[in-house]
């Protein structure tokens, strides 16, 4: 519980005591009556709530999430070293204590009516290198330095939100956006975009006494034309994709039939090769069979008569005449008269 608070509210108890009691003690006074010890309750009721007043203006209590700064009306108007957190004494009546949060605060700008510090359409408008209009939607993580309060306090007067983190966020988008174009914005250099701003703004918020905990780049939106064009390319795109796709199959088709042709004809070439290396061996055995019967006739001119008779079968009778005869006569039937 904070002392200060409950010494005022002591201060304030005795306040009442000691007007109450002057309260009663005219009452009692226009009845003709007089209130015992009234004075003495009075004064000390006086006493106490003066010392009480005094006491509770003079003691600050500070939170370990803040720091203080002393306004005086001694010396140059403020205390150059700000109050660390505990219970602390000012000069009362001539001292005052601002407190400043130390923790980390987030100021958001966004397009959401309820998300951002201000309600309604807090997004940046800001301009790529080509030309594009974006809206930005961003967070700011900050908090105070510990060590710089007072200088912030003199320099800020406690409107740093206004002064510094809101104007300088603001500026440092559009420089940002202005640096990469609209396709680079929403894809391949966001990366390097969120840096460059983390950096721009670090340095400012360095030189406005803040330090910057994170930048966030919460979501870029296009304007209703690019985004209606961005649709426009990817639907062209998908339909060139899907031509292409069609391309290949037919492609794969084709190829598909070329090898089964190619196969065919190939079977056919082989078929045909078979069939005239067959034909080349049967020549080949028909030649040399030729050459043995030739050799054979060489060696014995007798055997193709032979052969020759042995063909007739036995169904036909022939007559033989001398070897030295070449002509082979008919024999005469069973039934008739044998000729000459």
């Amino acid at each position: 519980m904070n002392v200060s608070v409950v010494l005022s509210a002591l201060a304030t108890v005795a306040w009442v005591i000691a007007l109450g009691t002057i309260g009663l003690a005219v009452a009692q006074a226009a009845r003709g009556q007089r209130m015992k010890s009234a004075g003495v309750i009075i004064i000390g009721a006086i006493i106490l709530a003066l010392a009480l007043t005094t006491v509770s203006a003079g003691l600050v209590f500070i939170q370990p999430t803040e720091r203080g700064v002393v306004i005086t009306a001694l010396g140059d108007g403020v205390r150059p070293e700000a109050l660390e957190p505990g219970l602390r004494w000012v000069v009362p009546f001539l001292e005052n204590v601002i407190t400043y949060p130390i923790t980390r605060q987030t100021y958001t700008m966004s397009i959401a009516p309820e998300e951002g510090a201000i309600e309604g359409d807090d997004s940046v408008e800001a301009r790529t290198a080509d030309g594009q209009i974006v809206r930005v939607d961003a967070s700011v993580i900050f908090s105070i330095d510990p060590s710089k309060v007072v200088e912030s306090h003199i320099k800020w007067s406690g409107a740093y939100i206004n002064n510094l983190v809101r104007p300088f966020a603001r500026g440092v988008i559009r420089d940002g956006v202005s640096q990469f174009r609209i396709d680079e914005v929403i894809s391949t250099k966001r990366f390097e975009l969120t840096t460059f701003m983390t950096d721009q703004l670090a340095a400012s918020f360095n030189e406005g006494n803040l330090i910057l905990h994170e930048f966030v780049l919460r979501n870029i939106a296009f304007s209703d034309e690019y985004a209606a064009s961005v649709e426009q390319k990817q639907i062209a795109e998908q339909l060139a994709q899907q031509a292409a796709f069609i391309v290949q199959q037919r492609e794969q088709e084709a190829e598909q039939a070329r090898q089964v042709a190619q196969g065919e004809a190939d079977a056919v070439v082989i078929q045909a090769e078979g069939h005239a290396l067959a034909r080349v061996i049967e020549a080949k055995a028909e030649a040399e069979a030729l050459g043995l019967i030739a050799d054979a006739l060489r060696n014995n001119p007798d055997l193709i008569t032979f052969e020759y008779i042995q063909k007739l079968g036995p169904g036909i009778q022939v007559m033989l005449v001398p070897a030295d005869n070449p002509y082979l006569l008919p024999l005469p039937s069973l039934g008739g008269t044998a000729q000459p």
